[in-house]
């Protein structure tokens, strides 16, 4: 699977989180079979602005909830109002109950 195919199903998932929700490169990786590639699924949000129609970046995060993107977002705080306007509150870069609001694709989605 070259990287633009592999982008490609890293939005389509990431267009699925629920509002007020939250995933990580991993989950994400994992969930389409390629365990090894959360490194990808960054590159893949660090470029989904280029997308056509909306895709939820923001919501994506790494394993322990921290905001390792944003700088990706136009400024150092826009992710995390962005969460923040989700009801997800987030102090020191990191989300603040993770686990509440954790979306693993690999149980919320039929394979």
């Amino acid at each position: 699977m070259n990287h633009i195919n592999f982008f490609e199903k890293v939005y389509q998932v990431v267009v699925l989180i629920p509002y007020g929700r939250v995933t990580s490169y991993g989950a994400i990786a994992r969930y389409l079979g390629m365990g090894g590639s959360a490194r990808m699924v960054g590159w893949a949000m660090r470029a989904s602005h280029t997308q056509v129609g909306n895709v939820p970046a923001h919501r994506v995060v790494n394993r322990n909830g921290m905001l390792t993107g944003k700088h990706a977002f136009g400024g150092p705080d826009v992710m995390q109002q962005l969460l923040q306007a989700e009801g997800i509150k987030v102090v020191d870069d990191r989300i603040v109950d993770f686990v509440k609001h954790f979306w693993d694709p690999a149980k919320e989605l039929e394979r």
